[in-house]
């Protein structure tokens, strides 16, 4: 628990971008679960990223065989080892147990700047991003790959959609949050977010367009208020999309560093929704 206690107290410096009296003041919508079609199909890009048969994170199709998900859903929770990408799923628009498409995962690479051994501060947060390429595009008429573009500012309004614990059937949208303000390089936003949501997208729309801007790392309380701690992707995905290119198929495996956790920091260590204890 000290290590989240550590995030929370990191944050009290948000107020230097928005002001205290403001941040009380934005407005954050509840979470709507999108059980139909009609209510989720602009959002069926985003999905499911299994690892294994045990866990999930939320991940987002960008291109039609690329996805966008946090670091930390790549790696063995235990043992710090990365996940084998024989090992992953993508299914994009799961809904009441289906999915608008099943993809195995070719390869992936995780931002250079991640270190999952690394303690549990703004910088892990700001490079827990990863990209994964599928072994097959997914071209279909319902499913959309979402643009990307530079990065929210404080004050700005988001969205997230997400799939977490006890909504793993549906994703759930958030229609209204906020950017609250920077941590490093790191952004906190009054999102609700819950263990699975990991990995999930947050939404600036443009032009009447969802367009992403961050990834969803972790989640943390602040003055008894759920906060999102968000990687920004700004200019990481190029660099991620060129280490693709550049890569043989294999992952890079960084060196694995093992802690050893109590048990509230085990949990509080990953969001990604164990499906069985």
């Amino acid at each position: 628990m000290r290590q989240l206690f550590i995030l929370v107290t990191c944050l009290m410096g948000f107020a230097t971008a928005v002001g205290a009296q403001q941040a009380n003041s934005l407005v954050a919508s509840p979470l709507a679960a999108l059980n139909s079609m009609n209510e989720g199909a602009e959002w069926d890009a985003v999905g499911r990223l299994h690892m294994g048969q045990r866990s999930f994170c939320t991940a987002s199709l960008i291109t039609e065989d690329l996805v966008l998900t946090a670091a930390h859903c790549l790696f063995e929770k235990h043992s710090g080892q990365r996940i084998a990408d024989s090992d992953l799923q993508f299914q994009a628009g799961v809904r009441l147990g289906r999915a608008a498409a099943y993809r195995n995962v070719r390869r992936s690479v995780v931002y250079e700047g991640y270190d999952y051994g690394s303690p549990s501060d703004a910088n892990r947060v700001a490079a827990d991003l990863a990209l994964i390429e599928l072994d097959k595009p997914i071209r279909t008429k319902t499913i959309k790959p979402f643009y990307q573009m530079s990065r929210a500012n404080p004050g700005d309004a988001v969205q997230v959609v997400s799939y977490a614990v006890e909504r793993e059937r549906a994703p759930s949208l958030q229609k209204l949050c906020h950017v609250l303000g920077a941590m490093k390089a790191s952004q906190v936003l009054s999102c609700d977010v819950d263990y699975g949501a990991s990995g999930a997208p947050i939404f600036l729309m443009k032009n009447g367009e969802p367009t992403i801007v961050a990834v969803v790392s972790a989640g943390a309380k602040m003055d008894g208020k759920s906060v999102a701690l968000v990687a920004p992707v700004a200019d990481k995905l190029v660099l991620m999309q060129a280490e693709l290119a550049a890569s043989d198929g294999v992952f890079r495996r960084p060196v694995a560093k093992v802690r050893r956790l109590s048990r509230d920091e085990d949990a509080a260590s990953t969001g990604a929704k164990f499906l069985k204890p």
